[in-house]
């Protein structure tokens, strides 16, 4: 680095470095303080001084919106600074990271997760129904006080939706604490508010749902369903009537089913495949007779890549609310389609099929402090009989 008194003629004779990025000036009167010409001729004043085992550099300020005069006394003053243990970028990193708003960390934090779509559209949906008023609030301003005074609130519309959305603000918090530091890389947030929740076990008890479509309201269910669809396969009566059959006989997600695709049913094989699902692995189910027979009605007829096309056949279907309130209208069971999944593994508990086997069917994660479940193999083949009796049990119900 070129020692210079830097002066008004020297800075503006100083020309763009060949064959680098940039290239400093040290002044011979201020020991610290230089110039920064980059090789696009952009000129900034800097001071620099070594702190511990590490040189700092830090920006004044570019030339000429700053005078050689007016940097001089701004490095003079960064210089005291320093040499009294301040650290200008320890203080300017911690300055930024204090600033950031609850909208940027929440941004940051999906841009750095792995989400499905549905759950990313879940976040958002929260964020903006829950924490509207928080988004350009500094992450460090939200306070114990104010997430317990804000849950109290959801709480009164929704114990359920007010546990969500703690868990979204606790995640995002959560990774703000690692992401953003300040002196010495110490976190800016020493602790997440949410945790007050649990501290004085706040949280609000929610049941876990257990309704299903009983055995006795089963057929009147069954046949309101029937009653959706007409002899068009790709009419949206008989897409919705298609789909919830597939989900009552499956046991799929909503999303698994509606996204299933015509390369995802193997007719030699008499399967479907679920390759993307919520625990990330792909599911494989051999098809019951009954099922097969719907698949190969709707395959006949096909014109969209989609076994469940939409209104738009490039597309899934989206929305059957219309015909599910059809279904409710005319058996009087009232139902969610997260019910019919349910219905499915209930059936097969009622069956005495093996526990191991009724989580094969539904994909559930098997415990990792299970030992014998270690040491089940359960393929698709041997699924095939269970899959048969479940179908065989409900179609009972209905004759």
């Amino acid at each position: 680095m070129p020692e210079v008194k830097l002066t008004k003629t020297m800075v503006d004779k100083a020309l763009p470095p060949v064959n680098k990025d940039q290239e400093f000036y040290r002044d011979t009167q201020l020991k610290g303080f230089g110039l920064r010409v980059t090789a696009r001729g952009a000129k900034s004043f800097i001071v620099e001084k070594r702190i511990g085992r590490k040189t700092r550099r830090n920006t004044i300020g570019s030339y000429p919106a700053l005078t050689v005069d007016q940097a001089r006394k701004l490095a003079q003053q960064l210089l005291g600074k320093i040499a009294s243990g301040v650290d200008p970028l320890a203080e300017k990193r911690r300055a930024l990271a204090e600033s950031v708003q609850l909208c940027q960390a929440f941004g940051e934090y999906l841009e750095t997760r792995t989400l499905k779509p549905n759950t990313v559209f879940d976040y958002r949906r929260v964020m903006r129904e829950a924490f509207p008023d928080w988004q350009k609030v500094p992450i460090t301003t939200i306070t114990r006080s104010m997430v317990e005074h804000r849950y109290r609130e959801l709480g009164q519309r929704s114990k359920a939706r007010a546990n969500n959305a703690m868990r979204v603000l606790r995640a995002v918090l959560n990774f703000a604490t690692a992401r953003y530091t300040g002196d010495g890389e110490q976190p800016i947030l020493t602790a997440n508010p949410v945790q007050r929740l649990s501290d004085t076990k706040s949280w609000y008890p929610v049941d876990r749902k257990q309704t299903v479509i009983k055995e006795s309201g089963f057929k009147a269910w069954f046949e309101a369903v029937l009653a959706l669809g007409d002899e068009d396969p790709n009419s949206y009566g008989s897409v919705a009537r298609d789909l919830l059959r597939t989900l009552v006989f499956t046991g799929l997600r909503r999303d698994e089913a509606r996204n299933l695709r015509w390369e995802n049913i193997d007719f030699a094989e008499n399967t479907l495949t679920v390759p993307d699902t919520k625990n990330r692995t792909p599911h494989i189910l051999p098809l019951p007779e009954y099922l097969l027979a719907i698949f190969q009605a709707r395959r006949d007829s096909a014109t969209s890549d989609f076994v469940f096309p939409g209104r738009d056949e490039a597309h899934p279907v989206v929305n059957i609310n219309r015909h599910k309130e059809s279904v409710v209208k005319n058996s009087g069971i009232h139902f969610s389609l997260h019910d019919l999944r349910r219905t499915f593994i209930t059936t097969a508990e009622s069956l005495d099929i093996s526990i191991y086997t009724v989580k094969r069917l539904a994909n559930h994660k098997l415990s990792k402090g299970d030992v014998t479940a270690g040491y089940v193999v359960t393929n698709v083949s041997r699924l095939r009989k269970p899959m048969q009796m479940i179908s065989e049990h409900l179609l009972k119900l209905v004759e």
